[in-house]
């Protein structure tokens, strides 16, 4: 087995310039997820993670071009487990330096977690999870971000967890002007920048370069001081010499066990889910059991550095592959470049507001939130309405990783008795095309001939049976195909019932077919399927399988 999955020195300049275009955009979003995870201080755990897991996941992982470090549901899984911890401390708050090597125990247990799946070849299983599932999941984990930003976002001391932090936030309402200021400032740069400026500095870097040297000029600690008033709370002193080896405390053997298992689950959902979209952006297909492995051997080394806990990044793999990244030199340079920024700017990164980085986090927790399928879910199906914004109520108020299987569980049990259903409809209907040669695997003659006159430019998909969340995966596989071909065709004439995430792939690929000038015909759909396509406004459906191939070819003529 080689060492690196997809190395090669062929786009070497292309993988530098994606790497380094990376790390621009992980910098601030390093600092920030360290400070919402661990508290005051612990922002430059987060960027050590960034530089240990983003190295060896890259070096060791299965997903050319993806970039890792430290994500959303990571740091506020890790969050969670810090108030675990103070409350079996029998405190209010710890600073950093005291809490990470009680925390490092449960990722370093979560990173041989996660080498076992990927030994163990559980890949293939994670990436089975229902789109419900993931999209109330993950829009839970943007509403507690957005929740735990807000105290820092107005200067406002409050204290750790989601109902406690809003409660103690409207207790001891008394917004700090200068972090009101400086958070305004932010969001104004990350939300309205023009792309023309955006395309070269991300919004995130350009508020941290423009925001931090203002908020000293305007908010100078010795003034405010002078005048008896509070001082801007920033992210402190941060430690010299780079990377440090530390051993971590093993104190709570079961608070470790358990944390680490929901880390190496979180991670390996969103570290896969990240290797998807990648393999549909690079036309490629990533290795999800290699990758298991390599964000496990990053996780589990990262935690004797004191890194905070990554995973596959979406957006910093998307910025990489636009910038010209497509292997793992990518990801290891844009490791390189932050270690640089690590020993050579530690000074001014200790001036970095905390207000900016809530700003910057405010902006994140609403990019996370699944808004496109958040506001319309209910109009689709009450049932997988009810699983999204349960598994979200769940993740926001209970338990991340009870929130996911609780939610896996209920949607596999739906999707039981909606096959189930089927299959009795099935049993009682006397269709004589059931008896018909549409379902081998020969076309009729006809048919065969109009396919054969297209010459090879007409991809058609013949799909078959009740299509749920575990279809949806193989469809999303086969979208590479699509730009080999001028015409698609969709074939689902045998397919009696259409799950929302399948029904979700289908209108993904119709969407890359359009945005690619390609023609994208949805052939022999029933009334109940064809509702459900119509619901998410999907074009180009056609009554039969035969009149689609008539069209293509009059096209193609």
């Amino acid at each position: 087995m080689k060492l690196i999955h997809g190395f090669h020195l062929k786009n070497i300049r292309g993988d530098i310039l994606g790497g380094l275009t990376a790390a621009v955009v992980a910098l601030p979003l390093a600092l920030a997820f360290g400070e919402t995870a661990l508290g005051d201080g612990g922002a430059i755990y987060g960027l050590y993670g960034a530089v240990i897991v983003g190295f060896l996941a890259a070096l060791f992982g299965g997903t050319p071009s993806q970039v890792s470090g430290p994500t959303g549901p990571m740091s506020v899984t890790v969050a969670v487990l810090v108030i675990a911890i103070l409350q079996r401390e029998s405190v209010a708050s710890l600073p950093a330096e005291q809490i990470v090597p009680l925390i490092m125990g449960a990722v370093i247990v979560g990173g041989l977690f996660q080498i076992l799946f990927g030994l163990l070849k559980l890949g293939k299983y994670i990436t089975l999870v229902p789109y419900s599932v993931v999209s109330g999941f993950m829009s839970g984990i943007g509403f507690i971000i957005i929740a735990t930003q807000l105290g820092p976002l107005l200067g406002i001391q409050t204290e750790k967890g989601v109902l406690n932090g809003l409660i103690s936030l409207f207790q001891n309402f008394e917004p700090f002007t200068p972090a009101v200021i400086i958070s305004i400032m932010t969001m104004v740069i990350v939300f309205i920048a023009p792309r023309k400026i955006t395309q070269w500095v991300p919004s995130p870097l350009l508020a941290l370069l423009i925001v931090t040297p203002l908020s000293v000029v305007l908010f100078n600690d010795d003034k405010l001081t002078a005048k008896g008033l509070d001082v801007v709370a920033r992210i402190g002193q941060i430690p010299e010499g780079g990377l440090q080896f530390s051993l971590p405390e093993f104190k709570y053997q079961a608070l470790i066990i358990s944390g680490g298992l929901q880390l190496a689950v979180l991670g390996a959902i969103d570290s896969l889910l990240t290797s998807l979209v990648a393999d549909n952006i690079t036309q490629t297909r990533h290795d999800s059991n290699r990758e298991l492995i390599g964000q496990g051997i990053g996780n589990a080394v990262g935690g004797f550095f004191g890194g905070l806990p990554g995973a596959g990044a979406t957006m910093r793999t998307v910025i990489n592959v636009k910038s010209g990244g497509s292997t793992p030199i990518s990801g290891m340079t844009h490791s390189i470049v932050l270690l640089v920024v690590l020993v050579a700017a530690g000074p001014l990164a200790s001036q970095i507001p905390k207000a900016l980085l809530a700003g910057i986090l405010i902006k994140v927790g609403l990019d996370i939130i699944d808004w496109r399928f958040l506001l319309r879910a209910h109009k689709l199906s009450l049932k997988t309405a009810a699983v999204m914004y349960g598994v979200l109520i769940m993740t926001v108020f209970w338990n991340l990783i009870w929130a996911v299987l609780v939610g896996v569980f209920v949607a596999n049990m739906l999707t039981i008795d909606s096959i189930t259903e089927t299959q009795l409809e099935g049993m009682d209907e006397d269709n004589p095309i059931n008896k018909s040669n549409l379902n081998n695997t020969q076309l009729p003659t006809e048919e065969k001939a109009l396919l054969d006159s297209c010459k090879g430019e007409v991809m058609l998909f013949r799909l078959k049976g009740p299509l749920s969340f575990g279809a949806a995966k193989g469809i999303a596989e086969r979208m590479m195909l699509i730009k080999k071909y001028k015409v698609l065709i969709l074939d689902i004439t045998d397919v009696p019932r259409l799950g929302v995430t399948a029904s979700l792939a289908i209108e993904d690929m119709m969407m890359e077919a359009k945005n690619n000038n390609r023609l994208a015909f949805v052939a022999g759909a029933n009334e109940k399927v064809k509702e459900r396509l119509s619901k998410f406004g999907v074009e180009g459906i056609i009554e039969s399988r035969k009149e689609a191939l008539e069209l293509a070819l009059k096209e193609l003529s």
